[in-house]
């Protein structure tokens, strides 16, 4: 069967930002900032990805790139709340994006998939969406791959590695969800697997081992900015790729599965926790790991542990964890390192990580830029995420100004405005 169709092409954009997580939204922002016409187009019906749709509960790392300070600012403005803390309201972050946004001149897709790319020859020139309006391609001059699993970098054809490098296995996935009727002056708040909580009916991290449905079984309870509530991390779901529809499907149904026999054990053994009840959960859910990229330069494991200073860096001051979720079950994998984690010095991204080795007119940014699996565990953390995007903003707008290839801009070029 032969399948035609004209398709609608629109043309005048600079930049294309495919995602709206928080590398998405940082090199939207950046890019129109810097004067260039610039589109983003968002699969979901709210800007902001984990950080909004998916219920996360706050922010993990730091880095020193001025647009996560920003953004932590302007969201905790509107929630009250000092101007570092890191606990996320999704709906006042989501305003606070938007504002961003709109200031910045951007224009925003929503409801839109991009199901296609525009290649010529090695270059990418646009992409092609579908939405409620049918197929439409849109051209542009640099595109950057903010959508986390890199579906433009994979359509334009370039080279990449799924989940780490020994097996392909890739990260469990979760749904967040948020349980209300918390006595917060009882409630305990384990924050890390490494966190152990004794209770007078066990250790909780142990009795969640034992109680919950595998391969649930895990305890990560985080504050919230509103009284009463807490936000839970504590849904599993293992063996899935991120990259296939049947996959996302499956990890949907076995969080959700999970939720109420997650509250039931909340209420019988968690302290604080007696009348608690499900007050919402993530439409998104959350995908840590899938395609790993080859750019010109691959971030290491050891890089950050030397807490490496490249010379050509747009990221800096970064710093984290070996943020591992147990591939195979409940908890820290074997190889993560979460309250362990001993480095305490930020490191730097190099710009070459944000560019695709082979294909031009393309830019990486969020946790799809080349870095190995374990490196990966540490630079998909929210702000340093912000931080590539930031980069990728910036080199976009410098590349259309200066009518070259993003391979082209300098590093140099982009500190300038960091």
């Amino acid at each position: 069967m032969k399948f035609e169709r004209d398709i609608a092409v629109k043309n005048g954009y600079d930049v294309i930002v495919v995602g709206s997580g928080p590398a998405g939204i940082a090199a939207a922002v950046t890019a129109g900032r810097n004067g260039v016409k610039t589109l983003l187009v968002e699969s979901q019906g709210r800007v902001g990805g984990t950080a909004t749709a998916g219920f996360m509960s706050h922010w993990t790392g730091t880095v020193g790139n001025k647009i996560y300070w920003e953004i932590l600012k302007r969201h905790n403005l509107k929630c009250g709340k000092d101007e570092k803390s890191i606990w996320i309201d999704p709906e006042l972050l989501t305003i606070t994006y938007i504002e961003m946004l709109e200031e910045a001149g951007v224009d925003m897709l929503l409801y839109t998939t991009v199901c296609d790319v525009v290649m010529d020859e090695k270059t990418v020139k646009g992409v092609v969406c579908c939405n409620k309006n049918g197929l439409t391609c849109y051209t542009a001059k640099v595109v950057i791959d903010a959508s986390g699993d890199g579906d433009v970098a994979f359509k334009a054809g370039a080279e990449f590695t799924l989940g780490r490098e020994s097996d392909g296995k890739m990260q469990p996935a979760t749904l967040m969800f948020k349980v209300g009727g918390v006595d917060m002056k009882r409630a305990v708040l384990p924050g890390s697997f490494e966190t152990l909580v004794p209770t007078e009916k066990g250790e909780l991290q142990a009795l969640a081992k034992e109680k919950l449905p595998y391969p649930a079984g895990h305890v990560l309870l985080m504050e919230s900015p509103t009284e009463g509530v807490v936000t839970c991390n504590m849904t599993n779901a293992i063996d899935i790729d991120g990259t296939k529809v049947e996959d996302l499907t499956r990890a949907e149904v076995t969080c959700r599965k999970q939720l109420m026999p997650i509250v039931e054990f909340l209420r019988e053994y968690a302290p604080g926790y007696e009348n608690c009840y499900i007050v919402g959960s993530a439409s998104l859910i959350g995908i840590r790991e899938t395609r790993h990229f080859k750019g010109l330069y691959t971030l290491t494991e050891q890089d950050i542990l030397d807490a490496r200073k490249f010379k050509d860096f747009v990221v800096y001051g970064a710093h984290f964890n070996f943020d591992v979720h147990n591939i195979s079950g409940a908890g820290l994998d074997e190889t993560g390192s979460q309250n362990t984690f001993k480095q305490e010095k930020g490191y730097t991204i190099p710009y070459k990580c944000l560019i695709p080795e082979v294909i031009d007119g393309l830019l990486l940014s969020g946790r799809n830029i080349s870095g190995t699996h374990m490196a990966h565990s540490n630079f998909r953390a929210m702000p340093i995420c912000a931080a590539t995007g930031e980069a990728a903003g910036i080199a976009a707008a410098l590349s259309v100004k200066g009518g070259v290839l993003p391979r082209c801009v300098t590093a140099e070029e982009i500190q300038k405005y960091l």
